[in-house]
């Protein structure tokens, strides 16, 4: 499976912070905004990615993430010269895709817990998989409503009067007919390509799955300056707490053996003296000492 960051947009509700950088350039805690969901897809297996943002942001981020050899991975870069909606993302990134499998991020949503995605992305066969996470504030996402038998039956974008509590956060897993049935939407009233109206035409086929997070799951929207405040607070928190580093791309990929422990520690190498550093050389410690322990006889 191919994954797609979509980190392109305005960032208007982040003025002025947006004048210096991209929604996705600000820091989040200790790293950029663009490292969780770039985690999230490395943690998830997925090597080969495609990085959307606008036309004056993609230097940005390629001088950031260069082409992702040195976490073992591909990374390559597409421009949205205007925000159309996030489906629109699949036209943007057809020639990358190229009638494969593909998960797509949003680049400003933040997770933290479980193995959610790595287990739907392992288990995925075809269709659609979405995910639905309970919210307390329905009304400002796209909500899926459930049967008796907990089998999703509808989908809606920002309801007035929602159906449910659940809210279907910035993850979604597609097989190779996403462009096709993108191709075929109509844009919405607002002049954009819904991502609930490409779920709905996987819904209306019997091809969507939906995965229901867990209450300890953890899903944070950083696109407004409030929002972006409590998730760097959460990530301190977490971190300093539990003495791990959530969004450490490095770190998925030492897991997930993109790298090995040799090319992991020859990046260190190359890192500044700071505490990320030294998180990492913790990481390389602990990785090695599980590595002889579950050699030894």
């Amino acid at each position: 499976m191919k994954g797609i960051i979509l980190a392109g947009g305005a960032g208007s509700r982040l003025y002025p912070l947006t004048l210096v950088a991209s929604k996705q350039l600000q820091p989040v805690y200790d790293k950029p905004m663009v490292y969780y969901p770039l985690t999230v897809l490395i943690a998830s297996g997925i090597q080969e990615i495609c990085l959307i943002s606008t036309p004056h942001d993609l230097p940005r981020f390629r001088q950031l993430l260069g082409d992702g050899s040195a976490w073992g991975i591909a990374i390559e870069y597409r421009e949205q010269a205007k925000p159309e909606g996030i489906a629109q993302a699949f036209l943007i990134a057809e020639s990358f895709i190229a009638g494969q499998p593909v998960a797509l991020i949003l680049g400003d949503n933040i997770f933290f817990g479980g193995d959610a995605f790595p287990r739907a992305v392992a288990a995925f066969r075809g269709g659609a998989a979405v995910f639905a996470y309970h919210v307390h504030d329905p009304q400002r996402y796209g909500v899926v409503e459930f049967d008796a038998a907990g089998r999703a039956i509808s989908l809606e974008e920002k309801p007035a009067q929602p159906k449910s509590n659940y809210a279907v956060p910035g993850v979604y897993l597609y097989d190779e007919n996403v462009v096709a049935y993108t191709k075929a939407q109509q844009p919405s009233p607002r002049g954009e390509l819904e991502i609930t109206d490409l779920n709905k035409e996987y819904l209306r086929r019997g091809q969507l799955a939906v995965h229901r997070l867990s209450r300890g799951f953890a899903w944070l929207d950083a696109g407004t300056s409030t929002s972006l405040h409590e998730a760097s607070a959460y990530v301190q928190t977490i971190e300093k707490r539990q003495g791990i580093k959530i969004g450490c791309p490095e770190e998925a990929a030492l897991h997930r053996n993109f790298l090995s422990l040799e090319r992991f520690e020859a990046l260190l190498a190359r890192l500044p003296n700071c505490e990320y550093r030294d998180y990492l050389q913790s990481v390389a410690v602990e990785f090695r000492r599980t590595v002889r322990s579950s050699e030894t006889p």
